[in-house]
């Protein structure tokens, strides 16, 4: 039987690795931005390869359908970090607790109620990201940022969710600047949100920017990055700077 040869696979990983701690030099801050693989366009054993022979452990999911198909042919599964990164409906939160390691897209309090209430009669605490909707696109889920503080603190009421950081996910836009604009306001919304107002005294998670933006996500104070086709598609396909 002839094996599919995805070292491609792993040639984007080291080109994706090393503009990422381009980046970081350039912003003058630590090469520490974790990398999440998105792997909505992906089949199993692309994930396979990506996480057993590439070294990346942590992995995104977009769907919960596509979570549950694979998720008994995830191979060496207890060394894998499964994030769900994609809009999650109250209804399928059952399928996913204990599942997941991180929630980017908490955006309801019925979502909240939900994971609360699931994750209360499993005897867990949910981790998750509020995620921001930066571009106030009607198109995208997210909390508006001028609602961002008030559904925080609606938030500390529950004690079986632990509130980590925050998620957005910027407009489609036609340079860096305009990436960069919106990273930085969200950047600074959620630092003032969390210091001057959850008093929190640690550094919350910033999870911002996707395979054509997440250059200009960890310039400007990403934590976490969200990179999809970037490391999937073959070499020649993938320009320099945009997916």
């Amino acid at each position: 039987m002839t094996m599919t040869d995805y070292s491609y696979i792993q040639e984007n990983v080291k080109r994706i690795r090393i503009r990422m701690q381009e980046a970081a030099r350039e912003a003058g801050r630590p090469d520490d931005a974790a990398l999440v693989a998105a792997v909505k366009y992906a089949d199993t054993d692309e994930v396979n390869y990506l996480h057993t022979k590439c070294g990346i452990t942590d992995i995104g999911e977009n769907r919960v359908q596509q979570l549950l198909e694979r998720w008994d042919h995830l191979k060496d599964r207890e060394t894998l970090r499964i994030h769900f990164i994609g809009t999650l409906q109250p209804n399928k939160v059952k399928y996913i607790i204990g599942k997941v390691c991180l929630i980017h897209s908490l955006d309801s309090v019925k979502l909240a109620e939900e994971i609360e209430k699931r994750a209360k009669a499993a005897g867990l605490t949910v981790d998750v990201l509020v995620e921001i909707n930066s571009g106030e696109e009607t198109s995208k889920s997210g909390v508006l940022p001028k609602d961002v503080a008030d559904f925080c603190r609606v938030l500390s009421r529950f004690p079986h969710i632990r509130h980590l950081g925050f998620m957005t996910m910027a407009p489609k836009c036609e340079n860096s600047g305009d990436y960069i604009k919106y990273f930085t306001e969200t950047y600074r919304l959620c630092l003032d949100i969390w210091y001057k107002i959850l008093h929190n005294n640690t550094m919350p998670i910033m999870s911002m920017g996707m395979s054509e933006s997440f250059e200009e996500a960890i310039r400007c104070g990403a934590t976490v990055v969200r990179v999809g086709r970037a490391l999937f598609a073959k070499p020649e396909a993938i320009p320099e700077n945009k997916e």
